[in-house]
Protein backbone atom coordinates (compact mmCIF):
# COMPACT_ATOMS: atom_id res chain seq x y z
CA UNK A 1 0.00 0.00 0.00
CA UNK A 2 1.23 3.47 -0.90
CA UNK A 3 -0.23 6.95 -0.81
CA UNK A 4 1.12 10.14 -2.37
CA UNK A 5 0.01 13.77 -2.22
CA UNK A 6 1.25 17.34 -2.59
CA UNK A 7 1.33 19.92 0.19
CA UNK A 8 1.87 23.69 0.03
CA UNK A 9 2.20 25.24 3.49
CA UNK A 10 0.66 28.59 4.32
CA UNK A 11 1.48 30.92 7.23
CA UNK A 12 -1.76 29.71 8.82
CA UNK A 13 -0.50 26.09 8.77
CA UNK A 14 2.80 27.02 10.41
CA UNK A 15 0.96 29.19 12.94
CA UNK A 16 -1.29 26.26 13.91
CA UNK A 17 1.76 24.04 14.37
CA UNK A 18 3.54 26.66 16.49
CA UNK A 19 0.43 27.20 18.63
CA UNK A 20 0.07 23.43 19.10
CA UNK A 21 3.74 23.18 20.10
CA UNK A 22 3.51 26.14 22.47
CA UNK A 23 0.24 25.34 24.20
CA UNK A 24 0.95 21.63 24.68
CA UNK A 25 4.13 22.43 26.62
CA UNK A 26 4.47 24.23 29.96
CA UNK A 27 4.87 27.67 28.36
CA UNK A 28 1.27 27.82 27.10
CA UNK A 29 -0.61 26.88 30.27
CA UNK A 30 1.81 28.98 32.34
CA UNK A 31 1.05 32.07 30.26
CA UNK A 32 -2.70 31.43 30.57
CA UNK A 33 -2.45 31.04 34.36
CA UNK A 34 -0.36 34.22 34.63
CA UNK A 35 -2.88 36.10 32.48
CA UNK A 36 -5.73 34.98 34.76
CA UNK A 37 -3.78 36.03 37.87
CA UNK A 38 -3.00 39.43 36.36
CA UNK A 39 -6.65 39.93 35.34
CA UNK A 40 -7.77 39.11 38.90
CA UNK A 41 -5.18 41.57 40.22
CA UNK A 42 -6.48 44.28 37.87
CA UNK A 43 -10.06 43.74 39.06
CA UNK A 44 -8.92 43.97 42.69
CA UNK A 45 -6.90 47.12 41.92
CA UNK A 46 -9.85 48.82 40.19
CA UNK A 47 -12.15 47.80 43.05
CA UNK A 48 -9.73 49.33 45.57
CA UNK A 49 -9.56 52.55 43.57
CA UNK A 50 -5.99 52.03 42.33
CA UNK A 51 -6.69 52.87 38.70
CA UNK A 52 -3.00 53.21 37.76
CA UNK A 53 -2.17 49.71 38.97
CA UNK A 54 -5.36 48.36 37.43
CA UNK A 55 -4.41 49.73 34.01
CA UNK A 56 -0.90 48.34 34.41
CA UNK A 57 -2.30 44.89 35.18
CA UNK A 58 -4.68 45.06 32.19
CA UNK A 59 -1.72 45.94 29.95
CA UNK A 60 0.23 42.97 31.37
CA UNK A 61 -2.73 40.63 30.79
CA UNK A 62 -3.03 41.79 27.19
CA UNK A 63 0.68 41.16 26.79
CA UNK A 64 0.31 37.57 28.02
CA UNK A 65 -2.78 36.86 25.93
CA UNK A 66 -1.78 38.64 22.71
CA UNK A 67 2.03 38.60 22.61
CA UNK A 68 2.62 34.84 22.32
CA UNK A 69 0.12 34.22 19.49
CA UNK A 70 1.20 37.44 17.78
CA UNK A 71 4.87 36.51 17.86
CA UNK A 72 4.07 32.99 16.62
CA UNK A 73 2.12 34.44 13.69
CA UNK A 74 5.03 36.73 12.82
CA UNK A 75 7.45 33.83 13.06
CA UNK A 76 5.31 31.71 10.73
CA UNK A 77 5.15 34.41 8.06
CA UNK A 78 8.90 35.07 8.31
CA UNK A 79 9.75 31.37 8.11
CA UNK A 80 7.84 30.96 4.85
CA UNK A 81 9.49 34.05 3.35
CA UNK A 82 13.02 32.96 4.29
CA UNK A 83 12.83 29.21 3.72
CA UNK A 84 12.40 28.12 0.09
CA UNK A 85 11.75 24.51 1.07
CA UNK A 86 8.83 25.43 3.35
CA UNK A 87 7.45 27.92 0.82
CA UNK A 88 7.48 25.45 -2.09
CA UNK A 89 5.22 22.54 -2.89
CA UNK A 90 6.27 19.31 -1.20
CA UNK A 91 5.38 15.93 -2.70
CA UNK A 92 4.97 13.11 -0.15
CA UNK A 93 5.08 9.38 -0.86
CA UNK A 94 4.13 7.24 2.10
CA UNK A 95 4.95 3.54 1.77
CA UNK A 96 6.17 0.52 3.74
CA UNK A 97 9.77 1.81 3.67
CA UNK A 98 8.92 5.22 5.13
CA UNK A 99 7.99 8.75 4.24
CA UNK A 100 9.67 10.22 1.19
CA UNK A 101 9.50 13.95 0.59
CA UNK A 102 10.32 15.45 -2.81
CA UNK A 103 10.77 19.02 -3.91
CA UNK A 104 12.09 19.50 -7.41
CA UNK A 105 15.31 17.52 -7.73
CA UNK A 106 15.76 17.12 -3.97
CA UNK A 107 14.34 14.29 -1.91
CA UNK A 108 14.64 12.73 1.50
CA UNK A 109 13.50 9.53 3.17
CA UNK A 110 12.34 9.29 6.76
CA UNK A 111 12.22 5.57 7.64
CA UNK A 112 9.47 4.44 10.00
CA UNK A 113 11.91 3.56 12.77
CA UNK A 114 13.23 7.17 12.72
CA UNK A 115 9.79 8.68 13.35
CA UNK A 116 9.52 9.99 16.91
CA UNK A 117 5.71 10.10 16.80
CA UNK A 118 2.83 10.77 14.46
CA UNK A 119 -0.04 12.93 15.71
CA UNK A 120 -3.21 14.26 14.12
CA UNK A 121 -5.87 16.73 15.12
CA UNK A 122 -8.78 18.33 13.25
CA UNK A 123 -6.55 20.59 11.18
CA UNK A 124 -3.24 18.78 10.61
CA UNK A 125 -1.13 15.66 10.70
CA UNK A 126 2.26 16.08 12.35
CA UNK A 127 5.06 13.62 11.65
CA UNK A 128 7.76 14.25 14.24
CA UNK A 129 11.35 13.36 13.45
CA UNK A 130 12.29 14.39 17.03
CA UNK A 131 10.57 16.15 19.95
CA UNK A 132 10.55 19.56 18.25
CA UNK A 133 10.69 19.18 14.45
CA UNK A 134 7.78 17.85 12.45
CA UNK A 135 6.51 17.53 8.92
CA UNK A 136 3.25 19.49 8.80
CA UNK A 137 0.48 18.08 6.62
CA UNK A 138 -2.71 20.18 6.58
CA UNK A 139 -5.70 17.83 6.63
CA UNK A 140 -7.67 19.97 4.17
CA UNK A 141 -4.91 19.44 1.58
CA UNK A 142 -4.67 15.75 2.41
CA UNK A 143 -8.33 15.25 1.65
CA UNK A 144 -9.57 11.68 1.22
CA UNK A 145 -6.04 10.26 1.52
CA UNK A 146 -6.08 10.69 5.30
CA UNK A 147 -7.51 7.22 5.95
CA UNK A 148 -4.86 5.55 3.76
CA UNK A 149 -2.09 7.50 5.53
CA UNK A 150 -3.54 6.57 8.91
CA UNK A 151 -3.75 2.88 7.98
CA UNK A 152 -0.15 2.71 6.75
CA UNK A 153 1.10 4.53 9.86
CA UNK A 154 -0.92 2.27 12.18
CA UNK A 155 0.74 -0.81 10.67
CA UNK A 156 4.27 0.66 10.73
CA UNK A 157 4.44 2.49 14.07
CA UNK A 158 4.19 1.09 17.60
CA UNK A 159 1.08 2.28 19.48
CA UNK A 160 3.01 4.63 21.77
CA UNK A 161 4.24 6.62 18.73
CA UNK A 162 0.90 6.64 16.90
CA UNK A 163 -1.67 9.27 17.94
CA UNK A 164 -4.00 9.70 14.99
CA UNK A 165 -7.76 10.11 15.43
Amino acid sequence: MEVSFDIKLTPKDLFRFNMFQTYTTTQGPTSIILAIIVIVMSVVSFRDGQVGYGLLYVAAAVLFVVYIPGSLWGRAKTALKKNEVLAGTLHYQISQKGIEVFQGEDSGLLPWDAIYKMVSNKKQVLIYSNRVNAYIIPREQLGDKYDALKEIARKQLPNYRFRMK
